[in-house]
């Protein structure tokens, strides 16, 4: 089994700009912020402010930019956030309309056992016909399978008729799955 550490990361919530009112024309800054990051268990958040709060909520109160009730609340111009556990962490400003400007922050943080490699998808289950009916037998067209001409025959032809097979193989499962589709319609 292989084991990877990585170094907990520390992030300058909305880099340069700061924790502020977005433009009014961006009022999403905060939400392309966090999607242009990837935050895992042990990393911390660097909020920088002036004159502003910073509150960690519950996911309604992020929802509705409500102040009133917050798990933990921040005024004194650089607070740290460790990032402690895998899920949702909402974060809105405490002073009254930031957070309907656009001031509010949800970071999801990815579980230690998150591995940024993509699983292959397992291949979908068989689809049954309806009990009934029976799917009609589909044949493939007869230029699928056409031989080679010996005169003409080299090893391009050989891939050539080695990829139509090969297409063939791929669509035969695909066709009959649209058959069965057609047929319980």
């Amino acid at each position: 089994m292989l084991c990877t550490t990585t170094a907990a990361r520390q992030f300058q919530v909305g880099d340069h700009f700061g924790w502020r009112v977005p433009d009014p024309t961006d009022t999403e800054f905060y939400t392309h912020w966090a999607e242009r990051n990837r935050f895992q268990v042990g990393d911390s958040l660097v909020f920088e402010y002036e004159n502003d709060s910073v509150l960690s909520v519950e996911k309604l109160d992020y929802f509705h930019c409500d102040t009133s009730n917050p798990i933990t609340a921040f005024d004194n111009g650089k607070s740290i956030l460790n990032l402690d556990n895998p899920g949702a962490f909402y974060f809105i400003s405490g002073t009254a309309h930031h957070c309907s400007k656009g001031q509010k922050l949800l970071v999801e943080v990815m579980s230690p056992q998150h591995h940024s490699v993509p699983v292959p998808e397992s291949s979908p289950p068989a689809l049954l016909p309806p009990q009934g009916i029976s799917p009609s037998p589909v044949s493939p067209s007869p230029e699928a399978f056409s031989p080679v001409p010996s005169s003409s025959y080299d090893s391009t032809d050989e891939d050539s008729a080695s990829v139509m097979l090969s297409s063939s193989a791929v669509m035969a499962p695909f066709v009959t799955f649209l058959v069965v589709l057609l047929l319980a319609f």
